[in-house]
């Protein structure tokens, strides 16, 4: 591609829309000027995962031209929570349970942009400022811009327009019909938006990426930065932000990526487990991962969808690994996946026997069977995270009743392969 070919490519490629608009941006791009541009992520768990990637396939590709990318973890935030989609305050994590849980950050994002070479990327830490803050500093910066000139930008230092947070909405309803013993809203969350949005002011950043659930935090920054120019007079600059598209199910709208529910598919996860919780996705949903979350280009996905589903999954199983840990390792993992679940050796292999005294049974009821799990819990679990499977089909509700001729092979966690047998009555 030139140059002009990769600026489309950034302002297309899973973006759901850009502030001020894409026709500022795109001139700002072809003009030659350098940009810095950051991503942040809460380190509320260990793992970074394929929600994640798509804008960190964003700041790759804004890395290849050239630009400055920032990666800030907020340690800070992440003791206070974004309420972002939260319908009640998030647990509070403590100072150790976040340094433990961002240990490894740098070394998974760093399998997808460059920390050294040409443009190397930086990385960052919000306590870096809000630890060394003032309590005047934070009235000042941070919370003192009612003033500001313009009226629309006023409006995001009041109180009114953070209650216009939908889910703020929702919990002040919940609050109001449960008589005042649910749907709470704490101060430190409350003021979230705000925190986050400073980010970009310390770092005086000219672009942020989010997914299009950080709109909210991430228009306050865009104020912030704005009223912090005014102030100073020193820039007419303005901060762009551009929302990527979210990774979700197309038919249900639901995240693909969500720790509360499971199915977790994680940067550090080796490439063969990466491989085959691809390859266990619906086919409503492998489209949007491979978009979102390969190189390959859009013409190929649209060709993806006229053949077998089961040889695109393949593909984009293997684009998603290779973006990931490189050809070689997409090329190990598809081997053994294809060994382990569609080769003729798996048929004949002699796999211990999992005995069912009925054709017909719940998938909890055969992960319970299978003795694998010591609770209905961990089953539920197991089961919710991807983790079972029949003839290589994921099976993700508990609920559902399979039905079995006898001979089928029944994948229970990562290791345990069963091959099923129906008890004869006498």
């Amino acid at each position: 591609m030139d140059k002009k070919e990769l600026i489309n490519e950034v302002l297309t490629r899973s973006v759901s829309y850009i502030v001020p608009s894409r026709d500022v941006l795109e001139r700002t791009l072809l003009s030659g000027k350098k940009l810095t541009i950051y991503m942040g992520a809460d380190p509320t768990g260990p793992h970074l995962h394929l929600g994640h990637l798509t804008n960190f396939l964003f700041l790759k590709r804004m890395q290849n031209l050239g630009h400055k990318v920032i990666f800030l973890i907020g340690d800070f935030t992440a003791m206070i929570g974004d309420p972002t989609d939260k319908s009640a305050t998030r647990k509070p994590l403590t100072e150790k349970d976040v340094k433990e849980n961002m240990r490894t950050f740098k070394e998974q994002v760093s399998r997808i942009i460059s920390f050294s070479g040409k443009s190397p990327a930086l990385i960052k830490r919000n306590s870096e400022w809000y630890e060394k803050m003032t309590l005047k500093k934070f009235m000042k910066d941070l919370l003192g811009y009612f003033n500001v000139q313009n009226m629309r930008d006023r409006e995001y230092f009041t109180v009114q327009w953070m209650l216009q947070r939908d889910m703020f909405k929702e919990r002040l309803k919940r609050w109001e019909e449960s008589q005042h013993t649910e749907g709470f809203i704490g101060l430190k969350e409350f003021i979230y938006p705000i925190l986050q949005g400073y980010d970009g002011v310390a770092m005086n950043v000219d672009m942020e990426i989010g997914g299009n659930d950080q709109v909210f935090n991430m228009a306050i920054g865009r104020a912030l930065r704005k009223a912090h120019v005014e102030k100073k007079n020193t820039s007419p600059d303005e901060k762009f932000f551009v929302a990527t598209t979210l990774l979700v199910n197309p038919k249900t709208g639901k995240k693909l990526m969500n720790k509360s529910e499971g199915g977790l598919i994680n940067l550090d996860d080796s490439p063969n487990d990466i491989f085959g919780k691809v390859m266990a996705l619906d086919d409503d949903s492998m489209f949007a991962v491979a978009e979102h979350c390969t190189l390959l280009p859009v013409n190929r996905i649209e060709g993806l969808k006229k053949i077998n589903p089961r040889d695109a999954k393949l593909e984009i199983a293997f684009a998603v690994v290779e973006v990931i840990y490189g050809k070689t390792k997409a090329e190990e993992a598809k081997k053994n996946w294809i060994n382990t679940f569609s080769k003729k050796e798996m048929s004949e292999a002699k796999l211990p026997e999992l005995k069912l005294k009925s054709k017909k049974i719940s998938v909890l009821d055969l992960v319970l069977s299978a003795k694998t799990v010591e609770s209905k819990s961990e089953a539920h679990r197991l089961i919710n995270q991807g983790a079972v499977a029949i003839d290589g089909q994921t099976k993700k509700d508990p609920r559902e009743v399979v039905e079995f001729e006898g001979g089928e092979t029944a994948k229970i966690g990562k290791k345990n392969f069963f091959r099923i047998r129906i008890k004869r009555i006498k």
